[in-house]
């Protein structure tokens, strides 16, 4: 017959569908998610709707949770790497992997890390002296650029014109118009990593991950004020209290104390 009309089937077969009632529907979601703890994920959710007689789309469930706001405990936030234009400046490895027994504040070498803050990435960016591994400088914000480093250097508690080089990795963050005006202000000689070796930044490179460890870790502050305090306090920690290994277990500034 729907050939003879010339109509396709699916017009013959199609029936206008009742409107859902959202509201109802969210709310038996929301009430499904946190009497269970709020562990339950879509495909859960969906066989438990599936259950009471409900047929409900795995998209459709997923808007509504986003709209309601409920976060499987299970659901872990992941970072997703910023793209950027790769640093082709020709400022060679000066440093050379040369990381140990350097002089106070000769050689000071950094990185950039993120962290959670209210669930949005924030960014925090560490200076450390190569002499003693202490953390001299620090900085947290919304925003993984040069102002981060900068601000970093701000909180340097000796003479900038004391540090004698600056070796970081060939991120945008670092070699840019801010910082090559403000390196070149005090007099410091730049220097960067060879593309795509971390090893060149290796002592950052090792920082970092126990800084990840022991500070950023399965943490979320509420707010970047938080997160500056708390910031703030673990490099005190890090640098007065805390013992290195790499420093026959002294704390960065016991081995200061006891070279100089």
């Amino acid at each position: 017959m729907c050939k003879c009309l010339e109509i396709s089937r699916s017009t013959y077969y199609y029936e206008a569908a009742s409107p859902c009632d959202e509201t109802k529907l969210d709310q038996e979601i929301s009430s499904i998610f946190h009497d269970n703890r709020d562990v339950y994920e879509i495909r859960k959710i969906k066989r438990v709707l599936n259950q009471s007689g409900k047929t409900v789309s795995r998209r459709k469930i997923v808007g509504i949770m986003k709209k309601l706001g409920l976060v499987s405990k299970y659901t872990v936030a992941q970072f997703k790497p910023q793209k950027t234009n790769c640093n082709e400046d020709p400022i060679k490895n000066k440093l050379n992997r040369k990381f140990d027994n350097q002089e106070l504040y000769a050689v000071i070498v950094s990185d950039l890390t993120y962290v959670r803050v209210n669930y949005k990435w924030n960014y925090i960016c560490i200076i450390v002296d190569l002499f003693n591994r202490e953390i001299i400088g620090y900085s947290a914000g919304q925003h993984k650029d040069a102002q981060l480093v900068y601000d970093a250097f701000a909180t340097v508690h000796t003479e900038i014109r004391n540090i004698q080089m600056f070796h970081t990795d060939i991120g945008s963050q670092f070699k840019n118009q801010l910082i090559d005006e403000m390196l070149s202000v005090f007099h410091i000689q730049r220097s960067l990593s060879m593309k795509g070796c971390p090893y060149d930044n290796a002592v950052a490179e090792a920082t970092f991950k126990v800084f990840k460890t022991e500070f950023v870790c399965g943490r979320n502050f509420d707010d970047l004020e938080q997160l500056k305090v708390e910031l703030a306090d673990y490099v005190h920690w890090f640098n007065n209290i805390r013992i290195h290994g790499s420093l026959n277990y002294l704390t960065p500034t016991q081995f200061k104390l006891q070279t100089l």
